[in-house]
């Protein structure tokens, strides 16, 4: 199967301008498992909380979420994606999967960053695993985490222990250290990854954040398979067999999730 991650560039606050901005690129990018960047129509670096609030959308019924739908049954892909989400009243920042027959679920992201923390409340329903098929209906384990979630590793285990061959991972990346770390949980794990993050400037009227691109598809070996530049919009695609994350083994001896010792490791 194919990945492809999408580089972006939005405009905060531009729902709709941003998604006919991406339309392109979702349906040429060829792939069997698209990923889009956190919050990728509305803009990350929210004025207020009432700024969040309005651009947040309900799931599946939301104009983004429809739009990724009409994506997926177009290209036969299935698209994981960040968005701002409203279930009654209270927001999150969201992933979702869609695949050609439509939304398949919602990940509410755990750990959330800086001033998501004032507009968001964090998600609690814990990392999950969905089977979903390629365009050859061969069927994988696809796991969702949103960029600060790399930074406990944690995250990524879960999902490798939960089954995940693939985790999907929509970012808006300021640090600067994911991308070097992403191979290293993609190894530790027995997974493949698929970083998706944005570039550009934006500013919440007293700071800016610059994000740092560098979007990164990983093999269970470490391998980047490949990987975007800093400061421009890109997209990067990778061929990969999901079910080589299955054989989790080292060698003879040691395997990554067998050689586990849950019942020494503390808090």
């Amino acid at each position: 199967m194919i990945i492809s991650c999408l580089q972006t560039h939005p405009a905060k606050g531009e729902t709709e301008p941003n998604l006919d901005r991406v339309e392109e690129a979702a349906l040429t990018a060829d792939a069997d498992l698209v990923v889009l960047p956190e919050l990728f129509a509305s803009g990350y670096f929210f004025d207020s909380t009432e700024q969040a609030a309005a651009l947040a959308e309900p799931v599946p019924d939301g104009p983004t979420t429809q739009r990724l739908h009409q994506w997926a049954a177009a290209t036969g892909a299935t698209f994981v994606a960040g968005l701002p989400e409203r279930d009654g009243d209270a927001f999150y920042n969201a992933a979702v999967v869609v695949t050609p027959n439509g939304w398949l679920g919602t990940y509410r992201k755990a750990h959330l960053f800086y001033e998501e923390n004032d507009h968001f409340a964090a998600g609690a329903d814990g990392f999950q695993v969905w089977t979903v098929t390629d365009r050859r209906r061969r069927s994988y384990r696809l796991g969702v985490m949103v960029c600060f979630d790399w930074f406990f590793p944690e995250s990524a285990r879960t999902l490798a222990l939960n089954g995940a061959d693939v985790i999907a991972h929509p970012s808006n990346l300021v640090l600067p250290h994911c991308p070097s770390a992403m191979p290293v949980r993609a190894l530790e794990n027995g997974v493949f990854t698929a970083t998706a993050n944005r570039v550009g400037t934006e500013s919440n009227g007293t700071e800016e954040l610059t994000f740092i691109g560098r979007s990164v598809i990983c093999s269970p070996s470490a391998e980047v398979l490949a990987s975007a530049p800093e400061a421009e919009e890109a997209v990067i695609r990778a061929e990969i067999d999901p079910h080589a994350a299955r054989d989790t083994a080292l060698n003879p001896y040691n395997d990554r999730h067998g050689d586990r010792r849950p019942e020494l490791y503390a808090r």
